[in-house]
């Protein structure tokens, strides 16, 4: 299994992707057993070996949907060795708004100090697959949660625990 992650789709009327429609988009790419999780562009999916299924995706969105957003793909091994390393686990168990993951597509190499300067209730962990935040206060008005992807200079899309429970959850199934 694998687990592919939209960054942008369907957020404050963007990117409008319909999740029917983009089920059948990665079936008729020659993927199966897909599911997709909310609205927001998370999707699992048995590895049938398609080669390039990025850059097909991107064509095939482009053409479909009219954008194609930055895309991540995992295998379900990596997925969850990157969730099992979150330091703020227990802080997602009691509130799964306040822990996100960023999942990188490389290595990124921010400023930490300057991140830092900036949080306020925040806390972060920064590994080369994923960028860990404990935001108790929320990210809507966070200043570092604003001067994040800026700041990672790498592709990324971040998901909340609960979110990436129910990924995980779908992987597992």
């Amino acid at each position: 299994m694998k687990v592919l992650l939209l960054r942008g789709v369907n957020v404050g009327g963007a990117n409008r992707l319909p999740m029917p429609e983009f089920r059948a988009l990665l079936e008729e790419l020659g993927l199966t057993r897909v599911e997709t999780h909310l609205q927001s562009g998370n999707a699992v999916f048995d590895d049938t070996g398609v080669t390039d299924l990025e850059a097909r995706l991107a064509t095939a969105m482009r053409q479909r949907f009219g954008f194609a957003p930055a895309q991540l793909t995992l295998d379900a091994k990596t997925h969850a060795a990157i969730v099992a390393a979150c330091p703020y686990k227990a802080e997602g168990i009691a509130d799964p708004t306040s822990v996100h993951i960023w999942y990188l597509a490389s290595p990124a190499k921010p400023d930490q100090a300057a991140l830092r300067a900036v949080a306020t209730t925040e806390r972060f962990t920064l590994t080369d697959r994923a960028l860990y935040l404990h935001a108790p206060g929320g990210i809507g008005r966070s200043a570092l949660v604003d001067r994040l992807d800026r700041a990672l200079g790498v592709t990324c899309t971040s998901r909340n625990w609960r979110s990436i429970q129910a990924i995980a959850a779908l992987l597992t199934a």
